[in-house]
């Protein structure tokens, strides 16, 4: 029994693109939890893990302090909230542990369709409205360009029409919003997706051990997201074929059918998205009876 000092916290997003996605991920890991209304505390019933859910912006800090044994963040937040830390000399202030593959979107910038700046090469001077003025900042001092960064909150998108800005840099995701405002998007600074982050302090070997166990967990169910398990009969000259047409699955099982020479059952586990054309031509080649299962859990 593990007891209450020794449960791993995890902080999540308490609202937002990344919450859902984030509670689906532990509770496919296995977790069951209890959450009472209102209560900003999940605690694991059958692991010993607990989900404070709290602000995005407050995740990277929780962790750095060891407040939080892990958090679960957009990359966007870590990385400006890792510029924003006055003590970077003092060595990385967390790790990530794993990219996970959802709540992908990128930071670039948006140029005014009607205005003078339409590039990098043009922001010498200009103004720069951005959410995210430690990661603009950095990006100018690299790239040895002079200009105004000015720390917008909430729609950015709206500060060139408001006099505050010549220029912004924002999240993008499909970039409805920029084309709506009559905005252009540019360069991209970050690429984003949710990832892991884990505390640099050394945690008890109790606990690290449910830690390695539950990142086990979380790489199986990435590597199944959208894996099919395929079952067949098929012609054994059409092997070679078969698996050309899945790509990226495994070595397949061949097994033998009674009765028949010609003819085996192939199963196999497919990780790409299978359509209807790949369907139909695996039966172009000879396959019958395919049948496509999706796959919830795999230990490699």
């Amino acid at each position: 029994m593990i007891d209450k000092e020794t449960r791993i916290k995890i902080a999540i997003q308490k609202s937002g693109r990344l919450t859902d996605h984030s509670l689906d991920l532990l509770q496919r890991c296995g977790l069951k939890y209890t959450r009472a209304r209102d209560q900003l505390i999940c605690f694991g019933e059958n692991m010993p893990l607990d989900i404070l859910l709290v602000r995005d912006d407050d995740i990277p800090a929780l962790v750095r302090d060891d407040v939080c044994d892990l958090g679960v963040v957009g990359l966007n937040i870590v990385e400006e909230a890792r510029l924003g830390f006055d003590d970077l000399d003092a060595g990385e202030p967390f790790s990530i542990a794993q990219r996970l593959d959802y709540g992908h979107c990128r930071l670039s910038f948006g140029y005014p369709e009607e205005g003078p700046v339409q590039s990098v090469a043009d922001l010498q001077g200009q103004r720069i409205a951005t959410s995210y003025p430690n990661m603009v900042t950095d990006y100018l001092r690299r790239e040895g360009i002079a200009a105004e960064v000015v720390e917008f909150s909430g729609a950015v998108e709206i500060a060139p029409s408001l006099g505050r800005a010549d220029v912004i840099c924002d999240l993008v995701s499909t970039g409805t919003t920029m084309t709506a405002h009559r905005i252009r998007e540019g360069e991209t600074i970050l690429d984003s997706e949710a990832v892991i982050l884990r505390t640099p302090v050394e945690i008890p070997a109790e606990k690290e051990a449910w830690v390695d166990r539950l990142m086990q967990r979380i790489e199986g169910v990435m590597q199944v997201r959208e894996s099919k398990y395929i079952m067949m009969h098929a012609p054994k000259s059409a092997l070679a074929q078969i698996c050309e047409l899945l790509p990226g699955s495994e070595a397949p099982t061949v097994l033998p059918l009674e009765g028949r020479d010609d003819k085996v059952a192939v199963h196999m586990v497919c990780r790409e998205t299978v359509f209807w054309e790949t369907l139909e031509n695996l039966k172009s080649v000879g396959a019958s009876s395919v049948l496509v299962v999706p796959v919830e859990k795999m230990l490699a």
